[in-house]
């Protein structure tokens, strides 16, 4: 009989238990950087949950009340969810997580939950399940990023920026947007930066340190990670070496 459990992590039990993802590589850069985030973030009301199964990492959600996210999104009085991931399918264990979240914010009261996708990417939730939890779609931005709610009371809406193509036009140089909040930041920036270097083009990195910086200058509203050549948008995730000397050389 398998036994399921939710673990949230604090900061007394986050050393044994740690972040999901990159969890078979715990020295690297990344898993410090955003255990390291973490510890930093709890007090904020950010919080990370992880189901077991059986005693082993079956999936996790990460959400915090919309005034710390690292999203793009103007709203008030939500929850946003920065990440949800479930390694077996299958068994209801992604809408048990979301179920947590839509719990907390209830008991927080709150005007509802929100989530970013884009089914163009892994690195951002499947907006499917999240239909099937009562979320509905409320705006949209350029890249193909959605802005799904669950609201509980007749409040405004969340919404996205509507400055995309303003914001690509302060970047010229190879400029490189993060926060620490993904803990596969770290090996996303390298990859562009080798292979920028073998093209001999410069980078910058702006490490964005707080929330009215991220919402003034994330060049997508997935926000913790963008890149940005010539005024164009090279990727919001990560790339291979190959893949970012191919995107670059079209612009060079």
């Amino acid at each position: 009989m398998e036994t399921i459990e939710m673990i949230e992590l604090v900061e007394g039990n986050l050393e044994i238990q740690g972040c999901f993802c990159l969890r078979s590589k715990p020295s690297s850069t990344g898993y410090i950087n955003k255990n390291n985030w973490l510890l930093g973030s709890f007090s904020e009301g950010l919080k990370y949950v992880k189901l077991m199964e059986n005693g082993k990492p079956a999936g996790f959600i990460e959400y915090t009340p919309i005034e710390y996210s690292s999203r793009v999104v103007f709203g008030e009085n939500y929850l946003v969810i920065h990440c949800l991931w479930v390694s077996i399918t299958g068994k209801g264990y992604a809408t048990e997580l979301i179920n947590k979240c839509i719990q907390d914010a209830k008991e927080q009261n709150k005007d509802g939950v929100i989530v970013i996708t884009n089914s163009d990417t892994s690195w951002t939730p499947s907006k499917d399940v999240f239909i099937k939890n009562e979320f509905i779609e409320v705006d949209k931005a350029p890249y193909g990023f959605e802005l799904l709610v669950n609201k509980f009371k007749n409040s405004p809406n969340p919404c996205f920026p509507n400055d995309w193509n303003e914001r690509l036009k302060l970047f010229n140089d190879l400029t490189i947007f993060r926060t620490l909040q993904c803990p596969f930041v770290d090996i996303a920036t390298e990859n562009i930066v080798s292979g920028a270097n073998k093209l001999g083009i410069s980078s910058a990195i702006i490490d964005i340190k707080n929330r009215e910086e991220l919402l003034r200058i994330s060049p997508t509203p997935y926000g913790i990670y963008g890149v940005v050549y010539k005024n164009k948008l090279i990727t919001y995730h990560r790339l291979t070496v190959h893949s970012a000397i191919k995107r670059l050389k079209e612009l060079v």
